[in-house]
């Protein structure tokens, strides 16, 4: 079911690390098989079936699904529009569709020497850019003898693990060492990057069944636990990305680490609250949004750990604002953040839907959410909740207000949507 208004829709098509359990896995991108191409995987008797099949294991309609309904297939499209003509144009582009920085997220943009005769860039956002250069597994992985294990030992890409799952879609959804929407290419005109992985995971068709046979060879855990898992990843990955890009920088650093906000308002727009960053009036905060939910999380696994992210989140912004080597900062983040990943892994979070609630509703009442990106992932977060827990349908017109509060960035009013969770009732 998907859960949220068109507006978070939209976002769905902007394309574009360390991961425990996955660190020797390489990004299907830069990993060394060749890739086929979408076609080698489309015919009837593979996954190019109109209508799914029962009598295998898969339903073999994936091609059909994502070729029709899956907006990862028209990623490359977008870079004809005339929105990416002009972006292409403010770079200094000669044009979008064949510059690395827009194909590494908009298409498979594998080295062209790792494309087979049948691979052609133009089919966007295809089967291999997530499940891995087909090389290898291509023969093997239909063999009645075949496993996943097996399938992965070929040159599959794990992207039924939500941690190699998040590394993946937090590529191109967030960005790496490698490739990023900067602040160049959003200067340029490109829009701002916004993700969840649990409320993104939902906004594309799902082109796989949670039958016996898939949970018997792989991971299918709740929304729940695959949100908690894509909070962890994406504060691991952002912790990297400041790490990475604002160490030694320039008289500007990377500015598309900080809160778009923060600057882009009007100057009777006095927006300088500092919320949990102790930040002083005119400061430039990061963008923490990829962090605040880690406050709730921790909330209903250990209040002490709470508390300790808090300080932590605090000093890497003092340290950031004044200019001062973030070393330190980052390492004492990330081993909070590890005792927290070392909590929510053994499964006892599923049991705290109700409370993660109550948390995050408590919290954005109290204008803990300040800014627009930190109240966009609360309100996700508060949705996934609810649908987890068959409850969605009860708030649905609490939800649609609560959207409504969102529905224009560049006008968020904090203060009415403090009001707004503050009127929850439940």
């Amino acid at each position: 079911m998907i859960r949220i208004r068109t507006y978070l829709l939209c976002l769905s098509v902007v394309c574009l690390s360390w991961v425990r359990g996955v660190e020797a896995e390489q990004l299907p991108q830069y990993a060394p098989q060749d890739h086929l191409g979408v076609a080698t995987c489309a015919s009837g008797v593979c996954h190019g079936s109109v209508r799914a099949r029962e009598a295998t294991a898969v339903s073999q309609n994936e091609y059909v699904i994502w070729s029709r309904r899956d907006r990862h297939r028209a990623a490359y499209n977008t870079l004809l529009t005339d929105q990416s003509k002009s972006i292409a144009k403010n770079l200094g582009l000669k044009n979008a569709h064949e510059a690395d920085m827009c194909l590494d997220c908009h298409a498979d943009n594998v080295a062209v020497e790792n494309r087979g005769e049948r691979f052609q860039i133009d089919d966007g956002v295809g089967c291999e850019a997530c499940h891995g250069g087909s090389e290898t597994y291509i023969s093997t992985h239909v063999d009645d003898a075949a496993t996943h294990a097996s399938n992965i030992e070929d040159g599959l890409y794990p992207s039924d693990d939500p941690r190699a799952r998040a590394k993946l879609c937090l590529s191109c959804h967030l960005g790496t060492s490698e490739k990023m929407a900067n602040h160049n290419i959003m200067g340029a005109g490109h829009p701002r990057i916004s993700f969840e992985l649990d409320t993104f995971n939902w906004l594309q068709p799902a082109h796989y069944n949670l039958d016996e046979d898939y949970r018997a060879e792989k991971w299918a855990g709740s929304s729940l636990e695959l949100w908690t898992i894509g909070q962890v990843e994406a504060a691991r990955q952002t912790l990297g990305l400041i790490k990475d890009r604002l160490n030694n920088a320039s008289l500007f650093p990377e500015l598309a680490l900080f809160d778009c906000h923060a600057c882009h308002h009007s100057m009777s727009d006095q927006r300088w609250a500092a919320g949990g960053s102790s930040l002083p009036p005119g400061s430039v905060r990061l963008n923490d949004a990829n962090f605040v939910m880690l406050f709730s999380i921790a909330n209903v696994v250990d209040q002490n750990l709470e508390q300790a992210l808090r300080q932590s989140l605090a000093k890497l912004h003092k340290v950031v604002n004044k200019g001062q080597n973030i070393d330190a900062a980052i390492s004492q983040f990330q081993q909070r953040l590890d005792e927290l990943d070392v909590k929510i892994t053994n499964g006892s979070i599923k049991n705290h839907a109700d409370a993660l609630v109550k948390v995050i509703i408590e919290k954005s009442g109290r204008s803990k959410m300040l800014d627009y990106g930190s109240a966009e992932q609360a309100l996700m977060a508060v949705d996934m909740l609810l649908s987890s827990t068959g409850m969605r349908q009860d708030y649905a017109a609490w939800l649609d207000k609560a959207y409504d509060t969102l529905s224009d960035e560049n006008a968020f009013d904090s203060g009415r949507f403090t009001r707004v969770m503050r009127s929850f009732k439940g």
